[in-house]
């Protein structure tokens, strides 16, 4: 029974890890399938989650908080649009230019507004999303088997993971069932033709990058307002180029992409369980070899398993309209 708790406690951690991966994912995977390589997930999210964090302390609101990151997310991707749309800029600078963006303005706005060497304030309980527990859940806790996935795996999240989880069918839906799905898809695979049919090429890569902003600002409220009581430097750790990894590891499908966030938090969940723990034969193995092991899973992963990948024929290229 203690090593089905074990197992359980994992499992739980590697949900609650792979929700900012998931959400950056399929920020991705819109920008992506519209023909915009993104490499700027990181400082969307970064920005996101200082932006929530210090709202939320300011305004003492949690929904405050989650519109703010949404908003400032929202704008950066705008600027990436700007950059690499309307000026037809190489995607990729835009993309790294943002994160250093987003790296330096957060320090810097962090200590000239709240004096804490670029943390925000420790948020208190109505500032942030607490977990929700499920009806039930405490009565059924003890039962075995069924209790600890209730109470442990299903009930005791923030509503941003069940938000996250959502939105895996809600985007399988948006982009193979509507109309504005089948466009994006066109767009990241033939823009000419989409123009062709009178469609504006601008405009829905536009679209594709507000809802790649809606997203990474949810992913960065999580990490400052849910998974942590407040931002710190750097606390996105690269979650935003792992997302990518994911993306690639899932072929640009919604569904794919979130089994592959899952299996990347499972990475990370797993480094963290066996920090300071003698394994078989091996012994104690430092704890910076197990922090950095999901990185080197990712990739041996991507380097050996993934097959072909074969990314929109679209992307990354800026689209000229021919006269």
């Amino acid at each position: 029974m203690d090593v089905f708790i074990a197992i359980v406690q994992i499992l739980d951690s590697t949900i609650r890890l792979s929700v900012p991966l998931l959400l950056a994912c399929l920020a991705g995977l819109y920008s992506e399938r519209a023909g915009i390589f993104d490499i700027g997930l990181e400082g969307k999210m970064l920005v996101g989650a200082f932006a929530g964090a210090a709202a939320a302390s300011v305004f003492h609101s949690a929904v405050l908080g989650l519109g703010m990151a949404i908003l400032i997310s929202v704008a950066f991707a705008m600027i990436h649009g700007f950059a690499s749309i309307t000026h037809r800029g190489n995607q990729i600078v835009s993309g790294v230019a943002i994160n250093f963006i987003a790296a330096g303005s957060t320090i810097m706005l962090g200590q000239h507004w709240f004096q804490q060497g670029g943390r925000t304030p420790a948020l208190a309980p109505n500032e942030r999303f607490e977990a929700i527990t499920w009806p039930g859940a405490d009565a059924v806790r003890d039962v075995p088997i069924i209790g600890p996935i209730y109470s442990e795996l299903i009930s005791g999240h923030s509503i941003l993971v069940y938000i996250a989880f959502l939105m895996v069918p809600f985007t399988w839906w948006v982009l193979f069932r509507t109309r504005f799905g089948l466009r994006l898809r066109a767009v990241g695979e033939n823009p000419a033709a989409v123009d062709t049919a009178g469609i504006s090429v601008a405009w829905l890569r536009y679209r594709a990058l507000i809802c790649t902003g809606v997203l990474t600002g949810v992913a960065g409220a999580y990490l400052s307002m849910a998974q942590n009581g407040g931002f710190v430097k750097d606390m996105t750790a690269g979650k935003g180029y792992i997302a990518l990894a994911a993306l690639i590891f899932a072929k640009w499908k919604p569904v794919n992409a979130m089994f592959a966030c899952l299996l990347f938090g499972f990475l990370d969940a797993l480094s963290i369980r066996l920090q300071g723990s003698p394994l078989p034969i091996i012994g104690k193995v430092p704890v910076q070899f197990m922090q950095a092991l999901p990185y080197v899973l990712t990739v041996i992963l991507l380097a050996g398993f993934i097959g072909k990948a074969i990314p929109p024929r679209a992307g990354g290229v800026p689209y000229v309209k021919e006269r």
